[in-house]
């Protein structure tokens, strides 16, 4: 979707105020000798087809004929493209926009095609008929005699070349998170640029233009502050309202640093506020890290505070410090106001809060009252007044309001694993605001949620509603989008087997929401959209309401004649604040007892209960599991095993035809009880045998993107060559960019199996002397290629391969994510697959052939989903 305005990256803003008819000329006078400048002209070489999110899998045309990076500038080339009018891709020449100062530099390029009928196009595929692809050349220019310590900024680029070297990740957002260092001599550099046209980030209706900022900035050598100040809570009465801080950290040197400590500044003391956790910090050469620590307030009174940071460089003896300095916000307890947090992945995230009002009305029965999330569109921060300001209309509601944050502008994923452990993260900080404090108001309910969102906050509210329905007591989806898959269609992608794209639609069967609508069966729903909705349309909404009419829910829909996406009020219309004031006022009691209900499952790794019944595994994940119950009648399908909680699963039920005693299983009345199906006979399990088994369960459960619920900074291995290395850092990076994820990085001759590793590994390796940690695992490297163990039990040898991604097992629920390649460029391409981007749709395990790089997912030679055992499941494409 559309990034508003006021979120632009701030050189497309600065682009923006000096050249306000975009026809201004920038380039600099002829006695300006800058550091740095970028060519004024580009060659550009395209279109070529894209579809939504391919260009993880490759899927680049031009690989055929060995890349762009192989080509050099012909106006009379030509290359087969099926979207111009004759069938071919030429050659040509653009100029632009380029901006330098002492020390930076920036290029905009705005890349469009008028030899493609892109409306006849959209007539028939919809929006996915205006992504497109393009490569565009220019060159960076470093002056002086100097090598020079830079960071290169690429909004709204995913994929480059800087010389001879290869970058994937980019910041295709503009979040400016984690560029990457380089060390620039002086000279000519070129850079090559894969542009790819996405709906979701550039827009559906707007000419279908590419529009890109490529920028370089100088930077010391040494430790600097990634982002200026520190993120931090709101001040009231004095008081920070959560102690929790964190600064982001840019080694822009060529050693690795380690932190000494950090303690405030310019205060006379022996003592030292280290990270949250305790543990030794170390950032690499050109690695961001975002560095978590407890603060505190030398007094009521000040405006600001300072923190020096102590480090020392390895290996050379040089010890230094960094000062980073950060304006208080005083506040009122009952406004807005900023909160601070651990997310579980370690990095510290933020939300605002919104207390009950003293004015709010509530009845004498509710002693704790229900948390309401009203979860911010795309593109947009929690704090900004759009967002935070939303609820100001019904400023005296029963309920403790949160704006989570999802950890970034674009919530991490779409609201899913990464944002939705945001989510319960911000509402479990709640209890200690409040005891940590001077409240005297009403308490609250974490376990009693009305959920509200716009746009893709609405369908953020689609995602909480179905996936933790025994939570959720009311929710309010705003101009949300049904599923990835039908917000922008995943038409043409490069022609693939249907075996193919069943498993990538698979590994995103969690998020179709348009097939989960049975889970909400029970929840007062208020649906809302504009009429005329040019971003988000109305038929999502529309969809959805009739799905539920399906499930049998309790659901109003409403659709706003003559507006569009977003309007002032759009989130307390006269329905939704009628809606907010009698569902906050509920006292309906949680989870429900329903008499009949459904439950469809794509990943049980997300899925909560419905009703106090839970699918804890599915025979085959990838298809969906279902769970119909009626009285004490429970029908399940594609299910292995399933949790019955407190307090209605007590005594006897009829599970598919077999009667099983619950109560026999019971110690307490507080007790969950687990039953598996083996061999076609369902019994319970015991608690303490289960925990200690081998079996897949819990955070390692879904697709690829399960490696995202870590708890813990994740460890980034490298071992087999320097490229891995280098890789690695890249990692780190595209971890630091999308997620704000922190990150360490180690070779593999480091004992990173030790117990104090709590977060899931990555491990990138190249070769075919690597062995896997587990010798009956599936997917094993030998000198003759790489072999699956498919269901039946047969190996199949895939000597062709260049490269492949699988998860594995650790202990605690933990989980490795192996990034293997044949050589250096296997290994970058099994690195593309890494979850960045929601929609890519990575399974479990995927095995790379050299097409893949312009065949994109027909080149996998095999790829699906590892079942409970951690065996192929049957519907994996191995063949």
């Amino acid at each position: 979707m559309r990034v508003p305005s006021h979120c632009l990256s701030p050189v497309l803003l600065l682009f923006s105020r000096l050249c306000p008819s975009c026809h201004c000329s920038t380039t600099p006078p002829l006695e300006h000798k800058p550091l740095f400048s970028f060519s004024s002209t580009w060659e550009v070489l395209g279109p070529f087809q894209i579809g939504t999110r391919e260009a993880t899998w490759g899927a680049d045309p031009l690989e055929f004929v060995g890349g762009f990076r192989s080509l050099e500038y012909d106006p009379e080339a030509s290359f087969r493209s099926s979207l111009p009018v004759d069938g071919t891709a030429r050659w040509n020449v653009t100029t632009a926009k380029t901006l330098d100062s002492e020390h930076s530099a920036n290029s905009s390029l705005s890349i469009g095609y008028s030899n493609v009928d892109w409306e006849f196009l959209k007539l028939i595929y919809g929006w996915a008929a205006v992504q497109y692809q393009a490569w565009a050349r220019g060159e960076l220019i470093v002056g002086g005699n100097e090598t020079q310590n830079v960071i290169l900024h690429t909004d709204a680029i995913l994929e480059f070349w800087v010389n001879d070297t290869h970058y994937f990740g980019g910041d295709f957002y503009s979040y400016r998170n984690a560029p990457p260092v380089l060390r620039l001599d002086p000279g000519h550099h070129r850079i090559d640029l894969r542009l790819a046209r996405d709906v979701r980030a550039f827009g559906g209706i707007l000419e279908p233009t590419i529009d890109v900022v490529v920028g370089v900035e100088k930077v010391s050598g040494d430790l600097d502050l990634a982002k200026p100040g520190i993120l931090m809570s709101d001040v009231i009465d004095g008081n920070l309202a959560t102690p929790q801080g964190s600064i982001s950290l840019r080694n822009s040197g060529i050693h690795a640093v380690e932190i000494v400590g950090i303690q405030p500044a310019n205060v006379s003391t022996n003592s030292t506020s280290y990270a949250i956790d305790g543990s030794r910090i170390t950032i690499a050469a050109g690695q961001t890290r975002s560095v978590a620590l407890n603060i505190t307030l030398p007094s009521k009174n000040v405006s600001s505070i300072a923190y020096s940071i102590a480090y020392k460089v390895i290996g050379t003896g040089k010890s230094s410090s960094l000062e980073v300095t950060q304006d208080l916000n005083h506040v009122s307890t009952y406004d807005p106001h900023k909160i601070t947090f651990t997310h579980p992945s370690g990095t510290i995230s933020y939300a605002m809060l919104r207390p009950p009002a003293r004015n709010a009305s509530c009845s004498h029965k509710q002693v704790s009252l229900p948390v309401l999330l009203s979860l911010h569109g795309a593109g947009l921060e929690a704090d900004h007044p759009e967002v935070a300001g939303a609820m100001d209309p019904v400023s005296d509601l029963c309920a403790w309001i949160v704006f989570p944050t999802g950890v970034t502008p674009w919530s991490g994923d779409d609201w899913h694993n990464w944002g939705f452990a945001d989510i319960e993260a911000a509402i479990n900080t709640i209890p200690s605001w409040i005891s940590s404090g001077n409240w005297s108001g009403p308490g609250v309910d974490t376990d009693r949620w009305i959920v509200s969102g716009h746009s893709n906050g609405g369908q953020g509210t689609w995602y909480v509603a179905t996936h933790r329905p025994d939570k959720v007591l009311a929710a309010i989806p705003v101009s949300g989008y049904a599923s990835i898959q039908k917000y922008v269609p995943y038409e043409l992608w490069q022609p693939s087997d249907p075996r193919r794209t069943s498993m990538v639609s698979a590994a995103l069967n969690s998020y179709r929401h348009e097939m989960l609508m049975d889970n909400v069966r029970g929840i007062p729903i208020q649906v809302q959209h504009g009429e005329i909705d040019d971003n988000v349309p109305a038929y999502h909404s529309r969809l959805l309401a009739l799905q539920l009419q399906f499930a049998g829910a309790n659901s109003s829909y409403k659709e706003v004649p003559d507006q569009n996406h977003w309007w002032d009020g759009v989130m307390t219309t006269p329905e939704l604040i009628s809606f907010y004031y009698n569902q906050s006022r509920s006292t309906e009691e949680l989870p429900r007892d329903l008499n009949e209900f459904s439950i469809v499952v794509g990943d049980p790794g997300d899925m909560g209960s419905k009703g106090g019944v839970k699918v804890t595994q599915l025979e085959d994940p990838g298809n969906y599991g279902r769970v119909h119950v009626r009285g004490k009648t429970v029908k399940t399908s594609n299910v292995l095993s399933i949790e019955f909680g407190p307090p209605f699963w007590k005594d006897a039920i009829v599970l598919d035809g077999q009667a099983l005693e619950l109560a026999a299983a019971k110690t307490t009345d507080k007790q969950h009880i687990r039953v598996r199906l083996s061999g076609r006979v369902w019994t319970v399990e015991d608690v303490e045998i289960e925990g200690e088994s081998p079996n897949r369960r819990g955070r390692q459960l879904g697709s690829m993107t399960a490696i995202l619920r870590t708890h813990g900074p994740m460890m980034i291995q490298h071992s087999g060559s320097a490229n891995a290395s280098r890789l690695a850092l890249q990692v780190s990076r595209n971890l630091q960019q999308y997620f704000r994820a922190d990150s360490t990085i180690a070779s593999e001759d480091a004992k990173t199996e030790s117990t104090n590793i709590t977060g899931n590994i990555i491990h990138l390796v190249t070769g075919k002397a690597f062995s896997s940690t587990i010798s009956d695992f599936p997917v094993q490297i030998n000198p003759s290629g790489i072999t699956i163990r498919d269901y039946r039990g047969q190996d199949q040898l895939y000597a062709e391969a260049r490269g492949a991604a699988w998860l594995q097992p650790l202990e605690g629920e933990r989980l490795k994510l192996v990034l293997w390649g044949a050589d250096d460029e296997g290994l970058g391409q099994a690195t593309r697959l890494i979850p960045m981007l929601t929609g890519v749709g990575q399974p479990d395990f995927v095995v790379l052939s050299e097409e893949a790089k312009w065949k994109g997912l027909e080149g996998t030679l095999a790829l699906g989903f590892f079942d409970s055992q951690w065996q192929v499941a049957a519907s994996s494409f191995v063949s």
